[in-house]
């Protein structure tokens, strides 16, 4: 048993990839490291799959892009409501970062969002993008008036809101994933050839996706509530 705990508390521990030497040397975590693969494989798969784009004949490719497209589009049109366009390019974007953040421990690198700064930082940003969004199109009163909603007797209870919010987009993404990476570890450790290869469909592909429409939805769904009743 303590060998398994050894195991699973260096599996969990967040380390230190490599240091800058400037400012007394700046530690660069693996969480990093991996988050510059995931940037750089979708800017490469950007760059290959649009170079080609034709109105006249477009491809199987551009196609199936344009789909992906649409849907994302009609996603955000259905839950934020009038104003989604300004917001669908976010959601696409933070769509693809979870999802190939939480899927790349298949390929043998550690999860991003296994380290709660991570989903933190995500959590902050989808923060700043519901209330700014709530005043942006509200205005100062109005924003303010939103947290009276539906009566005033509920202000304390939205205020707190503000909070729990971005900790329960954090915990439930950076739960969820450390999770299903604790459960790995210790398969791979009980039982270190075939099942870790079978259970991780779900783990690793499955359940990461799923982290991410709900991730997604829920930013989505909060933004849609402060701004659907805006001219």
């Amino acid at each position: 048993m303590e060998a398994l705990k050894e195991a699973l508390m260096g599996a969990l521990e967040n380390h230190v990839a490599f240091t800058i030497p400037v400012l007394g040397g700046i530690p660069v975590a693996d969480a990093v490291v991996v988050t510059w693969i995931v940037m750089a494989v979708w800017m490469i798969l950007a760059l290959a799959l649009t170079r080609r784009l034709s109105v006249r004949s477009p491809g199987r490719v551009q196609t199936a892009l344009e789909a992906a497209v649409a849907f994302l589009n009609g996603f955000a049109r259905d839950t934020i409501g009038p104003h989604w366009r300004s917001f669908a390019p976010y959601l696409g974007t933070v769509a693809l970062y979870i999802g190939l953040s939480n899927l790349i421990g298949i390929f043998g690198l550690t999860p991003p969002t296994k380290d709660i700064s991570v989903t933190a930082a995500l959590a902050v940003m989808s923060l700043v993008l519901i209330y700014g969004a709530q005043f942006r199109y509200n205005g100062l009163l109005g924003g303010l008036k939103k947290f009276a909603e539906p009566m005033p007797l509920l202000l304390p209870i939205n205020l707190m809101e503000v909070a729990i919010r971005p900790m329960a987009l954090c915990m439930r993404l950076f739960g969820n994933i450390v999770g299903a990476f604790i459960i790995m570890e210790l398969i791979k450790f009980l039982v270190p050839a075939v099942v870790p290869a079978v259970l991780s469909i779900y783990f690793d592909l499955f359940d990461g996706l799923i982290q991410m429409a709900v991730f997604v939805f829920l930013t989505a769904l909060f933004t849609g509530e402060g701004i659907k009743d805006a001219a």
